[in-house]
Protein backbone atom coordinates (compact mmCIF):
# COMPACT_ATOMS: atom_id res chain seq x y z
CA UNK A 1 0.00 0.00 0.00
CA UNK A 2 1.44 3.38 -0.99
CA UNK A 3 1.44 6.64 0.92
CA UNK A 4 -1.59 7.71 -1.11
CA UNK A 5 -3.62 4.76 0.17
CA UNK A 6 -3.83 3.08 -3.24
CA UNK A 7 -2.74 -0.40 -4.22
CA UNK A 8 0.09 0.57 -6.54
CA UNK A 9 1.55 -1.89 -9.01
CA UNK A 10 4.77 -0.87 -10.76
CA UNK A 11 6.15 -2.35 -13.95
CA UNK A 12 8.99 -1.53 -16.34
CA UNK A 13 8.14 -1.39 -20.06
CA UNK A 14 10.83 -0.58 -22.59
CA UNK A 15 13.14 0.71 -19.89
CA UNK A 16 10.49 3.09 -18.50
CA UNK A 17 8.72 2.62 -15.18
CA UNK A 18 4.92 2.74 -15.01
CA UNK A 19 2.68 2.62 -11.95
CA UNK A 20 -1.00 1.61 -11.82
CA UNK A 21 -3.51 2.04 -9.01
CA UNK A 22 -5.01 -1.45 -9.15
CA UNK A 23 -7.79 -0.68 -6.66
CA UNK A 24 -8.99 2.15 -8.92
CA UNK A 25 -8.86 -0.10 -11.97
CA UNK A 26 -10.87 -2.86 -10.26
CA UNK A 27 -13.56 -0.54 -8.86
CA UNK A 28 -13.72 1.39 -12.14
CA UNK A 29 -14.43 -1.80 -14.07
CA UNK A 30 -16.96 -2.84 -11.44
CA UNK A 31 -18.83 0.46 -11.86
CA UNK A 32 -18.72 0.04 -15.65
CA UNK A 33 -20.10 -3.50 -15.39
CA UNK A 34 -22.96 -2.27 -13.18
CA UNK A 35 -23.91 0.36 -15.78
CA UNK A 36 -23.64 -2.14 -18.65
CA UNK A 37 -25.66 -4.74 -16.75
CA UNK A 38 -28.38 -2.18 -15.99
CA UNK A 39 -28.50 -1.12 -19.66
CA UNK A 40 -28.66 -4.73 -20.87
CA UNK A 41 -31.30 -5.94 -18.40
CA UNK A 42 -33.54 -2.89 -18.80
CA UNK A 43 -33.54 -3.13 -22.63
CA UNK A 44 -33.57 -6.92 -23.01
CA UNK A 45 -37.35 -7.36 -23.23
CA UNK A 46 -38.82 -4.04 -24.29
CA UNK A 47 -42.60 -3.83 -24.50
CA UNK A 48 -45.30 -1.24 -25.12
CA UNK A 49 -46.45 -1.66 -21.53
CA UNK A 50 -43.17 -1.21 -19.63
CA UNK A 51 -42.22 -3.15 -16.55
CA UNK A 52 -40.71 -1.46 -13.51
CA UNK A 53 -37.12 -1.58 -14.72
CA UNK A 54 -38.03 -0.43 -18.23
CA UNK A 55 -40.09 2.40 -16.73
CA UNK A 56 -37.09 3.50 -14.63
CA UNK A 57 -34.77 3.44 -17.65
CA UNK A 58 -37.28 5.37 -19.79
CA UNK A 59 -37.62 7.97 -17.03
CA UNK A 60 -33.85 8.34 -16.98
CA UNK A 61 -33.74 8.85 -20.73
CA UNK A 62 -36.51 11.45 -20.54
CA UNK A 63 -34.47 13.19 -17.84
CA UNK A 64 -31.39 13.36 -20.08
CA UNK A 65 -33.40 14.38 -23.16
CA UNK A 66 -35.14 17.11 -21.19
CA UNK A 67 -31.86 18.61 -20.00
CA UNK A 68 -30.34 18.45 -23.48
CA UNK A 69 -33.45 20.06 -25.01
CA UNK A 70 -33.14 22.88 -22.49
CA UNK A 71 -29.42 23.54 -22.97
CA UNK A 72 -28.76 22.58 -26.62
CA UNK A 73 -31.20 23.84 -29.22
CA UNK A 74 -30.65 21.61 -32.25
CA UNK A 75 -29.54 18.03 -32.93
CA UNK A 76 -29.10 17.28 -29.24
CA UNK A 77 -30.15 13.63 -29.10
CA UNK A 78 -26.78 12.45 -30.40
CA UNK A 79 -25.17 13.63 -27.16
CA UNK A 80 -27.35 11.36 -25.00
CA UNK A 81 -24.91 8.38 -24.99
CA UNK A 82 -22.05 10.50 -23.60
CA UNK A 83 -24.21 12.40 -21.11
CA UNK A 84 -26.01 9.30 -19.82
CA UNK A 85 -22.82 7.25 -19.61
CA UNK A 86 -20.99 9.95 -17.67
CA UNK A 87 -23.83 10.51 -15.21
CA UNK A 88 -24.52 6.83 -14.50
CA UNK A 89 -20.86 5.86 -14.28
CA UNK A 90 -19.93 8.76 -11.97
CA UNK A 91 -22.98 8.13 -9.78
CA UNK A 92 -22.20 4.42 -9.34
CA UNK A 93 -18.50 5.16 -8.84
CA UNK A 94 -19.27 7.82 -6.20
CA UNK A 95 -21.66 5.55 -4.32
CA UNK A 96 -19.07 2.79 -4.15
CA UNK A 97 -17.33 4.76 -1.42
CA UNK A 98 -20.38 4.20 0.80
CA UNK A 99 -21.09 0.58 -0.16
CA UNK A 100 -20.01 -2.49 1.86
CA UNK A 101 -17.18 -3.01 -0.64
CA UNK A 102 -15.33 -0.29 1.22
CA UNK A 103 -15.07 -2.34 4.40
CA UNK A 104 -13.25 -5.11 2.54
CA UNK A 105 -9.64 -4.38 3.44
CA UNK A 106 -7.17 -5.76 0.97
CA UNK A 107 -3.57 -6.51 1.79
CA UNK A 108 -2.51 -3.48 -0.22
CA UNK A 109 -5.50 -1.13 0.00
CA UNK A 110 -9.28 -0.97 0.00
CA UNK A 111 -12.07 -1.00 -2.57
CA UNK A 112 -13.04 2.66 -2.24
CA UNK A 113 -14.68 4.89 -4.82
CA UNK A 114 -12.64 5.09 -8.03
CA UNK A 115 -13.51 8.78 -8.33
CA UNK A 116 -11.30 9.51 -5.30
CA UNK A 117 -8.38 8.99 -7.70
CA UNK A 118 -7.42 12.11 -9.66
CA UNK A 119 -6.10 9.91 -12.48
CA UNK A 120 -9.63 8.69 -13.26
CA UNK A 121 -11.36 12.06 -13.00
CA UNK A 122 -8.64 13.65 -15.15
CA UNK A 123 -9.13 10.92 -17.78
CA UNK A 124 -12.86 11.69 -17.91
CA UNK A 125 -12.04 15.39 -18.22
CA UNK A 126 -9.79 14.65 -21.22
CA UNK A 127 -12.63 12.65 -22.82
CA UNK A 128 -14.97 15.63 -22.35
CA UNK A 129 -12.34 17.99 -23.82
CA UNK A 130 -11.79 15.81 -26.90
CA UNK A 131 -15.55 15.36 -27.35
CA UNK A 132 -16.61 18.97 -27.23
CA UNK A 133 -13.68 20.16 -29.36
CA UNK A 134 -14.51 17.40 -31.87
CA UNK A 135 -18.18 18.39 -31.91
CA UNK A 136 -17.23 22.03 -32.39
CA UNK A 137 -14.99 21.19 -35.34
CA UNK A 138 -17.66 18.93 -36.84
CA UNK A 139 -20.31 21.64 -36.57
CA UNK A 140 -18.28 24.74 -37.48
CA UNK A 141 -15.10 23.46 -39.06
CA UNK A 142 -12.10 25.75 -38.61
CA UNK A 143 -14.51 28.55 -37.70
CA UNK A 144 -14.72 26.85 -34.31
CA UNK A 145 -11.19 28.03 -33.53
CA UNK A 146 -11.93 31.50 -34.89
CA UNK A 147 -14.90 31.66 -32.51
CA UNK A 148 -13.04 30.29 -29.48
CA UNK A 149 -9.76 32.11 -29.91
CA UNK A 150 -8.79 35.68 -30.65
CA UNK A 151 -5.69 35.77 -32.83
CA UNK A 152 -4.97 39.42 -32.10
CA UNK A 153 -2.05 38.56 -29.87
CA UNK A 154 -0.03 35.58 -28.76
CA UNK A 155 -0.75 36.26 -25.08
CA UNK A 156 -4.52 36.25 -25.51
CA UNK A 157 -4.31 33.15 -27.70
CA UNK A 158 -2.36 31.28 -25.03
CA UNK A 159 -4.75 32.43 -22.30
CA UNK A 160 -7.80 31.26 -24.27
CA UNK A 161 -6.10 27.94 -25.11
CA UNK A 162 -5.37 27.44 -21.42
CA UNK A 163 -8.99 28.29 -20.59
CA UNK A 164 -10.26 25.67 -23.05
CA UNK A 165 -8.07 22.99 -21.46
CA UNK A 166 -8.75 23.94 -17.84
CA UNK A 167 -12.55 23.98 -18.22
CA UNK A 168 -12.95 20.18 -18.11
CA UNK A 169 -9.94 19.74 -15.82
CA UNK A 170 -11.73 21.85 -13.22
CA UNK A 171 -14.46 19.20 -13.34
CA UNK A 172 -11.86 16.54 -12.57
CA UNK A 173 -10.46 18.38 -9.57
CA UNK A 174 -13.91 19.25 -8.20
CA UNK A 175 -15.17 15.67 -8.44
CA UNK A 176 -11.98 14.17 -7.00
CA UNK A 177 -11.78 16.66 -4.11
CA UNK A 178 -15.40 16.23 -3.03
CA UNK A 179 -15.38 12.42 -3.10
CA UNK A 180 -11.94 12.13 -1.51
CA UNK A 181 -12.81 14.59 1.27
CA UNK A 182 -16.11 12.80 1.90
CA UNK A 183 -14.42 9.43 2.31
CA UNK A 184 -11.86 10.92 4.71
CA UNK A 185 -14.73 12.43 6.73
CA UNK A 186 -16.50 9.06 6.94
CA UNK A 187 -13.27 7.33 7.96
CA UNK A 188 -12.67 9.87 10.73
CA UNK A 189 -16.27 9.53 11.90
CA UNK A 190 -15.90 5.75 12.03
CA UNK A 191 -12.80 6.10 14.15
CA UNK A 192 -14.29 8.58 16.61
CA UNK A 193 -17.90 7.43 16.91
CA UNK A 194 -18.18 4.00 15.35
CA UNK A 195 -21.96 3.58 15.66
CA UNK A 196 -23.86 6.89 15.64
CA UNK A 197 -21.97 9.67 13.87
CA UNK A 198 -21.01 7.90 10.59
CA UNK A 199 -24.66 7.32 9.55
CA UNK A 200 -25.68 10.97 8.93
CA UNK A 201 -22.28 11.65 7.34
CA UNK A 202 -22.74 8.69 4.98
CA UNK A 203 -26.27 9.84 4.11
CA UNK A 204 -24.87 13.28 3.33
CA UNK A 205 -22.19 11.72 1.12
CA UNK A 206 -24.87 9.83 -0.82
CA UNK A 207 -26.48 13.21 -1.57
CA UNK A 208 -23.07 14.58 -2.58
CA UNK A 209 -22.62 11.60 -4.92
CA UNK A 210 -25.80 12.56 -6.80
CA UNK A 211 -24.92 16.26 -6.82
CA UNK A 212 -21.40 15.73 -8.16
CA UNK A 213 -22.61 13.40 -10.93
CA UNK A 214 -25.22 16.01 -11.90
CA UNK A 215 -22.71 18.89 -11.83
CA UNK A 216 -20.23 16.99 -14.02
CA UNK A 217 -23.00 16.15 -16.48
CA UNK A 218 -24.48 19.68 -16.58
CA UNK A 219 -21.12 21.38 -17.15
CA UNK A 220 -20.26 18.85 -19.86
CA UNK A 221 -23.51 19.74 -21.63
CA UNK A 222 -22.71 23.44 -21.20
CA UNK A 223 -19.30 22.97 -22.83
CA UNK A 224 -20.80 21.01 -25.73
CA UNK A 225 -23.51 23.65 -26.12
CA UNK A 226 -20.89 26.41 -26.22
CA UNK A 227 -18.85 24.52 -28.84
CA UNK A 228 -21.78 23.63 -31.12
CA UNK A 229 -24.10 26.60 -30.59
CA UNK A 230 -24.82 29.05 -33.39
CA UNK A 231 -22.98 32.34 -33.29
CA UNK A 232 -25.00 35.50 -32.73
Amino acid sequence: MSETGHWVYSIAIGGHGFSFNLDTIFTMWFAMLVVLAFAYISTRNLSIIPGKLQAVSESLMRFFWGILDTMIANDNKKHVPLVASLFLFILIANLMGQLPLRIIHLKNGELASPTNDLNLTAAMAVIVLIYYVGMGLKKKGLKFFLHEFSFTGIIMFLVELLEMITRPLSLAIRLFANIFAGEILVTVALGVFAYLLPLPVMLFEILVAFIQATVFMMLTIAYVSSATGDEH
